[in-house]
């Protein structure tokens, strides 16, 4: 079994990786001109709460992966932003490829201890304060709306499996795997080897969780569990993840709707793009639910309280769509 148990474990985290290469295909019309990542949340882009929360956390170097609508991003971000050295990889096959092929690109720009995120993530910037340490993975309970990967966990909390698309045995708890990782710099090298075998062999659309799998069961590859119980967080796939994540993250339940204020090189606080219409006239896309004439706000809420703490959403219903 591979632990590194070298000196460096208990070493801050300074770099993280994004994923942002995928089309958002779930999201449209939202991502139809913008990527998934600068999709608002309550009038702040999922890409911002981002780096807002790694500047919090000290970090210094994001490197992105990027592919659709590209440009946006590095519009958006700069080479510095809230403190963060920017740096980019483009993903040119990302529209027939997985996020095992995106995190594969990323093989030569890292080459040091590093934070794996996706771009479809929001959550308090709390929830990351356990995770500054390589060797961690953030989980939570599964709850009845909640699909893809999966992991069950040893009496020292450690993972012993990852079930990728079949469940564990009926005596075992499962966890949710909540795709935020940190990673050693021994372990992200054996992990780009394992990488480099299934790419040559052409499964360019598998899940990289499919290769943490793989290592968990043969011992070249550990993580320590973080609960992500305690506080609010939701991946948001659909625009009805993207209602859910408004309430949860709502004014009336969370207290507020703005986080930490961030200095960006240049004026890169999230608006609507604009695009040029048949007419020549300029218009905004939508970017959020309240763009597409959908509304967080129902009945049902209006007697709610503030009230810190998660959100419960309805089930979701598109479990078997992974675009």
């Amino acid at each position: 079994m591979h632990l590194d148990y070298n000196g460096h474990e208990n070493e801050q985290v300074t770099t993280a990786l994004l994923l942002a290469a995928g089309t958002g295909s779930r999201l449209y019309p939202l991502t139809q001109n913008m990527p998934k990542c600068l999709t608002m949340v309550n009038g702040v882009s999922i890409l911002e709460r981002l780096v807002t929360c790694l500047s919090q956390h000290g970090f210094k170097r994001l490197v992105v992966v990027t592919g659709h609508l590209e440009n946006s991003i590095r519009d958006f971000l700069g080479t510095r932003t809230g403190g963060l050295t920017i740096d980019y990889v483009s993903s040119p096959l990302y529209k027939t490829t997985n996020n095992i092929y995106s995190l594969w690109m990323a093989r030569d720009i890292i080459q040091e201890p590093f934070l794996l995120v996706e771009s479809d993530l929001i959550f308090d910037t709390s929830l990351l304060d356990d995770m500054l340490c390589p060797g961690r993975i953030a989980i939570a309970s599964m709850k009845p709306w909640m699909n893809g990967s999966t992991v069950t966990v040893d009496q020292f909390q450690q993972v012993k499996a990852f079930w990728n698309g079949t469940a564990a045995s009926l005596d075992e708890i499962s966890y949710k795997t909540v795709n935020i990782y940190s990673l050693s710099l021994p372990s992200w090298h054996r992990i780009t080897e394992r990488l480099d075998q299934h790419i040559s062999a052409g499964r360019v659309n598998d899940f990289y969780e499919i290769v943490f799998a793989e290592m968990v069961a043969d011992g070249s590859l550990s993580f320590q569990t973080v609960s992500f119980d305690d506080n609010p967080w939701y991946e948001i796939d659909t625009v009805e993840d993207l209602v859910e994540a408004e309430i949860m993250f709502s004014i009336y339940r969370y207290g507020t709707i703005t986080p930490y204020n961030i200095t960006t090189s240049g004026p890169r606080i999230s608006r609507p793009f604009p695009q040029k219409p048949g007419n020549g006239k300029m218009k905004s896309l939508p970017r959020s639910p309240a763009d597409l004439g959908l509304s967080f706000h129902s009945d049902s809420l209006v007697d709610v309280k503030p009230a810190p703490g998660p959100y419960l959403p309805r089930e979701r219903t598109d479990k078997n769509d992974l675009s």
